[in-house]
């Protein structure tokens, strides 16, 4: 396709996201076609893709991850930049970089307040934002929701990580709360009538607890 000279905080065409020029050619991108049309774009600085006029995506590669602590600045940068948009982190969750994973998930939550999104590979990647496309795109513009609560299909598995916590109890925690962000903030005795007291003190404690 084509690059066309699109504003950075233009809204992309329906079935469309505006993606970082280093991704032409990409697994990412191969992993699009058929679903969502891109329009590639030098000028985006640290974003990797604009989702619509309310979201955008920085993405973590594995190889981020395990060559040191410099992605931690590039996060920083992404949320600096975007502080009118939802920002969301997708982080290459691989048996190579999992051990970085616990540090990485709370300094994205926890300090900076950002989504995170884990995936395995570049091609579920795509097919996460072909996800996130589609699930903004089918909200009525007059009546849209919050872009956390188009996020809850998605956080819903990470939220089942935390101990104790099943499938029930994740979606009774996103009706309650509509980011991770607000869950991590949630004090024990306001988890407990949602989850029961055991659970509540595994929900406060994975966000909590130092690691180990």
């Amino acid at each position: 396709m084509e690059s066309k000279a699109v504003l950075v905080n233009a809204v992309p065409p329906y079935g469309y996201i505006i993606a970082n020029e280093k991704w032409r050619g990409s697994v990412l991108e191969q992993g699009f076609k058929g679903n969502i049309k891109i329009i590639f774009e030098e000028q985006l600085g640290v974003v990797d893709f604009h989702l619509s006029d309310k979201s955008c995506i920085l993405y973590v590669s594995e190889s981020d991850i395990v060559a040191g602590s410099a992605y931690k600045r590039k996060i920083v940068r992404f949320r600096n930049a975007n502080s009118n948009l939802q920002g969301i982190v997708v982080v290459e969750k691989t048996r190579l970089s999992e051990q970085y994973f616990p540090p990485l998930q709370k300094f994205v939550v926890l300090e900076l307040g950002l989504n995170l999104l884990p995936v395995l590979s570049p091609a579920e990647a795509s097919q996460l934002i072909i996800q996130l496309v589609h699930g903004e795109s089918k909200e009525n513009p007059f009546h849209r929701k919050s872009i956390s609560r188009l996020l809850d299909p998605v956080v819903l598995s990470l939220v089942q990580q935390i101990p104790g916590v099943g499938k029930v109890k994740a979606l009774a925690l996103l009706q309650r709360y509509s980011s991770i962000h607000q869950l991590s903030q949630a004090s024990i005795s306001d988890l407990e009538p949602i989850v029961g007291q055991a659970t509540a003190q595994h929900v406060w404690g994975f966000f909590h607890k130092p690691l180990v």
